[in-house]
């Protein structure tokens, strides 16, 4: 299969960086919702940022150390 489409497993270490990582794209949003209006423009930063967290998340899963073995 190729590597783009693998489905990783995630050891409890890879789920400590999963949730990590989501806690700081959270943290970012609510920082940024506090200081910028409503509106298109935060609507486009809110898709990107979970884009880039999705993506934050599958690079992590890639690692061989955060994955189940087997």
């Amino acid at each position: 299969m190729d590597s783009l489409f693998k489905v990783h497993l995630l050891n409890d270490q890879g789920k400590r960086h999963a949730h990590l990582i989501a806690d700081q794209f959270d943290m970012l949003l609510t920082y940024l919702e506090s200081v910028c209006p409503t509106g298109r423009e935060m609507s486009i930063v809110r898709t990107k940022l979970e884009e880039a967290s999705f993506f934050a998340k599958k690079a992590m899963a890639s690692k061989v150390e955060n994955q189940l073995e087997g």
